[in-house]
């Protein structure tokens, strides 16, 4: 048997103010012919389909082509609802959907409602794989019958419930139990990217919730990562911040064999564009040839100069025109008198004074001679006129 893990596909979202459907699309071609090449038998995606819970018409239609097309490679589908998903939205018509190899796990009464497939053919041996969507403790606390609304007890009863369907299909013949839960584990490494799962408190649960099935796909953490050999972590496909600048997106490739045996393969996806952290004097990110590779990146940029630079976007982007967060950070200013804005106003001796030390208070830098002198004359302009009234 033949898994794909995937999980983090947020269709819609956007990339600092840039959309990153065309970026999407290219990432489902990817996928398709990997699942093709690789004759993969179900491709997982742990949670967080869409962006948001109510994405817009091409974003559904994108995730539309996307099934269809892995189905007709091959493939089946197995998909559970994230923290962004609308669980009763993405779960429409998941009976009708079933007929057609993409089977949706979004509400609680399927917990323990696996998609059962051979191992291989004429093994005996079935691989059961199960879907745990995201649980927000304060709404499902009650309806799961536990006490107190905690990610770890919401968490633990829905595997508790796994547990119990394996155990009365194992009477009748071996079964290989695959998890998939959108949920924060302990010793995930988090990005900027996602969302906190929990308010007012850890959301972590315990990895040994996990420790009994023969794989679990984790969601909701952007970044690949394995926190047990037969529990891990795909990330996203895409990068969603700077802080993943040094992921290698992809997932996991996941063989189980006729007697449990698990072996696992990184998968790599191609990005749409590199990204970039640059650092430095606007001139010396202008001028060095050590960042021509950051060209055609996306770039995140933060300037040293010990006066902000006019302009500084429009020069960036002269060089880098993908450059999306610009920030300024000073280096080698002497220490000036610690004092409010305020306190500098009431010092300036006339009203070019206040203008100008607005000026410097915003832009971090004071004003050029031509623009002093601009202010001066508007000033002077508000006088005469006063005069004339």
């Amino acid at each position: 048997m033949r898994l794909l893990h995937t999980s983090d596909w947020h269709l819609g979202r956007s990339f600092h103010g840039v959309g990153m459907l065309d970026a999407q699309r290219s990432f489902v071609d990817q996928l398709v012919s990997f699942v093709a090449s690789e004759s993969v038998d179900v491709v997982l995606i742990a949670g967080d389909v869409y962006d948001r819970a109510l994405p817009g018409i091409d974003v559904v239609k994108l995730l539309d082509d996307a099934l269809v097309r892995i189905t007709e490679a091959g493939a089946s589908v197995v998909l559970t609802s994230g923290n962004h998903d609308s669980a009763i939205r993405l779960g429409f018509a998941s009976r009708l959907m079933e007929r057609g190899g993409v089977h949706l796990r979004t509400r609680l009464e399927d917990l323990d409602v696996p998609v059962l497939v051979p191992s291989s053919p004429g093994s005996g041996g079935t691989v059961a794989i199960y879907g745990i969507p995201y649980l927000e403790p304060r709404l499902v606390a009650e309806r799961l019958g536990v006490e107190s609304p905690s990610h770890f007890d919401v968490t633990k009863e829905a595997t508790d419930r796994i547990r119990r369907d394996v155990g009365l299909r194992r009477q009748e013949g071996p079964v290989f139990p695959v998890v998939l839960a959108h949920t924060f584990a302990s010793g995930g490494i988090t990005s900027d990217s996602e969302r906190d799962l929990s308010i007012g408190g850890l959301g972590a649960v315990p990895l040994d919730l996990f420790e009994d099935f023969a794989y679990t796909a984790l969601g909701h953490l952007h970044g690949r990562q394995e926190l047990a050999p037969n529990v891990r972590y795909s990330g996203s496909p895409l990068a969603y911040s700077f802080s993943e600048a040094k992921h290698r997106k992809g997932g996991w490739l996941v063989d189980i064999d006729d007697h449990g045996g698990l072996e696992v393969q990184e998968v790599l996806w191609e990005a749409p564009r590199e990204l970039a952290i640059l650092r430095g004097t606007l001139a010396g990110l202008l001028e060095s040839p050590e960042h021509s590779w950051a060209e055609e990146a996306f770039c995140q940029v933060t300037l040293t100069d010990t006066q902000r630079p006019a302009q500084a976007m429009e020069q960036l982007r002269s060089r880098f025109p993908h450059t999306l967060v610009l920030s300024f950070d000073p280096q080698g200013v002497e220490a000036k008198e610690a004092a409010t804005y305020s306190s500098r106003l009431a010092a300036a001796e006339d009203d070019l004074g206040v203008c100008c030390g607005f000026l410097e208070h915003v832009r971090g830098r004071a004003p050029e001679t031509v623009e002093e002198a601009a202010l001066r004359e508007a000033l002077e302009s508000v006088r005469l006129e006063e005069a004339e009234l």
